[in-house]
């Protein structure tokens, strides 16, 4: 590619060949649940142990198992493929990574195994019939043939960051060694893979493939992929690679590209120069985009979880400042619009119940009554029919079950390298 902005293409356009053999896919209208056959004692006996399985001070205990269990029977098919009806029903490792996490989260192994294994079967990164590495294909749906099967073999590092997390936690709360042998492997490749040096020889992680988002020297980052309590996680179990300097240059990329804002707000994507270490939104011809969006969202639980389960003092400060200007808003306006710009300005007139979410995970940490009025005012009233929004929106049931779980209503049993 000869210009930097169509750097996405490589990304998001490649259409290779799928997985060999091919796997039939029935149904799609309408998924079938792994639990359709299952006699109402056995659903029931499940939600049983969900709800031992979060602390009785969880806040909204019972909603969060109800809405796992629906979305477990509505996006998740007996296969364990899940799937993204608002997206041409196709399937992604993101998709697949948040069906683990919230499985090894609720203290689901059934979901959790079915989940990873559909994305092994399935999402295997093949070239001429061989597997590059150990990382998952990022998208899957049908083909323009008609058939079914990998339909873009780059990798995207977010969803293999949080399924490599899952298979940590899962290891340790199930005592299943055979978890952490596959977390161990796939740590190797998205180092090699997914990592880059940058400025002043530091590391950053990239959001794929470095011929994706590296371009002389330039290097294209998604903030919301930086997930430092992950990296902290890897540490524990990947010694040999220094993931604590990952945790060190995410900070260092949020602080610093957070300043192209004027209301310092993360952007969906930014450009990093390599060599003089200052940011720029990304070009105005870009796919990409430098707005605070969809994807921005994710920073504020990422961040959350990192100053909840590690006690991250850095944390909880970029969280204070970096969410200034949306509580702001919501003082003045009691909403937040789903996109605003690098000036402040809203670019919608619509709000996002994900959003909501996710600042709520980190107002709880910083300001909980503000966490209270989105809760009451924002999240509790969208959620009808044991869905949040509608029985389409994917993306929306994990942001906002993911929000809502209380981060520290995970024991830190799991989080320490016994």
């Amino acid at each position: 590619m000869n210009q930097i902005p169509n750097i996405v293409a490589i990304f998001s356009l490649i259409a290779l060949q799928g997985c060999q053999g091919g796997y039939s896919v029935t149904n799609l209208e309408k998924p079938i649940s792994n639990l359709e056959s299952a006699p109402a004692s056995a659903i029931d006996n499940d939600r049983t142990q969900f709800l031992a399985a979060l602390p009785a001070s969880t806040p909204n205990r019972e909603l969060l198992v109800e809405s796992w269990d629906s979305y477990r029977r509505r996006f998740i098919q007996r296969d364990g493929r899940v799937i993204d009806y608002e997206a041409s029903d196709r399937s992604t490792s993101e998709g697949q990574a948040y069906g683990m996490l919230r499985a090894v989260l609720i203290d689901d192994p059934t979901t959790f195994a079915l989940t990873l294994n559909w994305g092994e079967n399935n999402l295997q990164r093949l070239e001429n019939g061989k597997q590059l590495d150990s990382l998952w294909a990022w998208k899957w749906g049908r083909k323009a043939d008609g058939s079914w099967g990998s339909i873009d073999n780059n990798f995207a590092s977010d969803g293999d960051i949080d399924a490599i997390t899952a298979l940590i936690l899962a290891s340790r709360r199930w005592n299943r060694p055979e978890y952490l042998k596959i977390a161990k492997t796939k740590l190797q490749d998205l180092w090699k893979y997914s990592t880059v040096v940058g400025f002043e020889g530091k590391r950053y992680l990239l959001p794929g493939p470095q011929a994706a988002f590296v371009k002389d020297s330039s290097i294209f980052l998604n903030p919301s992929y930086f997930a430092p309590y992950a990296f902290r996680l890897f540490a524990q179990v990947d010694p040999e690679r220094d993931w604590l300097s990952l945790v060190d240059s995410s900070y260092q990329v949020l602080e610093d590209s957070r300043k192209i804002s004027a209301v310092n707000l993360p952007s969906d994507w930014v450009v990093m120069d390599a060599k003089t270490g200052k940011y720029k939104p990304v070009p105005n011809d870009s796919k990409l985009s430098s707005v605070y969006s969809f994807d921005a969202f994710r920073v504020w639980w990422r961040i959350a979880l990192d100053a909840s389960w590690f006690d991250s003092s850095q944390a909880r400060s970029y969280l204070e400042t970096s969410t200034g200007y949306l509580r702001k808003l919501w003082r003045e306006q009691s909403s937040i619009p789903a996109q605003i710009d690098l000036e402040g300005k809203a670019l919608v007139n619509y709000e996002a119940t994900s959003q909501y979410a996710m600042l709520y995970a980190a107002s709880k940490l910083i300001e909980p009554e503000l966490a209270e009025e989105l809760l009451n005012k924002k999240l509790l009233p969208q959620y009808q029919q044991e869905l949040w929004d509608d029985n389409r929106a994917y993306y929306t049931q994990n942001l906002v079950w993911l929000g809502l779980l209380s981060t520290d209503a995970t024991s830190q049993k799991l989080l320490q390298n016994n």
